[in-house]
């Protein structure tokens, strides 16, 4: 579903600060994979994340997304075929629309607008199904402006928008690290629900190494903008924390010492 080829980017090229955030990076994702993707800071997660998306052009190397080549398409285009839920609730909604206004929008992306008024009964009958299959309660505050509900609740809202049109793939970029640790847990399991359920390809950024064994069916590690561990199937399944920050250490060649992972393991 997903190739990446042989990405190169660098950061504040030609100046002291200059960084290669990516080198020469190469990463193929199959239908129906959910990968979760770790490592510290400036291992190129994020960087990773907004390839994909268009957010940022790499220098060489091609993105090549259900046998197309969209290295060349801007961000809007990309968000066609791609569902995107950011680490901060507040990016995937419009705080001053109400909840059904929000999903509206989501439903009508990449169709042709219409001078029709509001939305039809159908649509709302369909778009408060998909609330109601999360179990909070959402499908009865479908008037209710987003901006007053929860980061739980939005980011609940943010996932079902980006999962409505089916995307080709679904990006999860730590879009629980906002949140408390027990609502966390619930979008996670609201997660895992709607990935399942609507068969979907997912890339999900996370810090937290416990998250990133639990859950999907591979787990991929980057240090430095490379690659160092990709692990899958029944592997992944007889996975621990020690196991993996073992395994970190043979591969990378040094211990890991970013406190945010760590902290998440105990």
């Amino acid at each position: 579903m997903l190739e990446l080829k042989n990405i190169r980017i660098t950061f504040n090229k030609g100046t002291p600060d200059e960084k290669l955030a990516l080198d020469n990076f190469s990463l193929t994702i199959n239908e129906g994979d959910f990968v979760t993707v770790i490592g510290g800071n400036g291992a190129g997660k994020s960087t990773l994340m907004n390839i994909i998306c268009g957010t940022r052009r790499p220098e060489k190397g091609a993105v090549v997304l259900d046998g197309e080549n969209i290295t060349p398409l801007s961000e809007h285009k990309r968000a066609k075929f791609l569902g995107r839920v950011c680490q901060d609730p507040q990016m995937g909604t419009a705080p001053d629309m109400q909840v059904i206004e929000n999903l509206a929008l989501a439903n009508r992306r990449g169709c042709r607008h219409s001078f029709m008024p509001g939305i039809r009964r159908a649509e709302k009958e369909m778009l408060a199904g998909k609330l109601a299959e999360l179990g909070l309660g959402l499908e009865t505050r479908l008037t209710t402006k987003v901006g007053t509900l929860s980061g739980g609740q939005r980011q609940a809202i943010t996932l079902v928008m980006a999962t409505l049109k089916r995307p080709k793939l679904l990006l999860l970029d730590e879009h629980t690290a906002a949140l408390d640790p027990k609502t966390a847990a619930n979008v996670l399991e609201l997660t895992e629900k709607v990935v399942s359920d609507n068969k979907l390809t997912t890339l999900m950024i996370t810090h937290n190494m416990k998250d990133a064994i639990r859950y999907g069916n591979r787990l991929i590690m980057l240090d430095n903008g490379h690659l160092v561990l990709d692990i899958c199937g029944e592997e992944k399944k007889k996975l621990t924390v020690p196991d993996l920050l073992e395994r970190f250490a043979s591969s990378s060649g040094k211990e890991l010492t970013n406190d945010r992972m760590i902290l998440s393991s105990k």
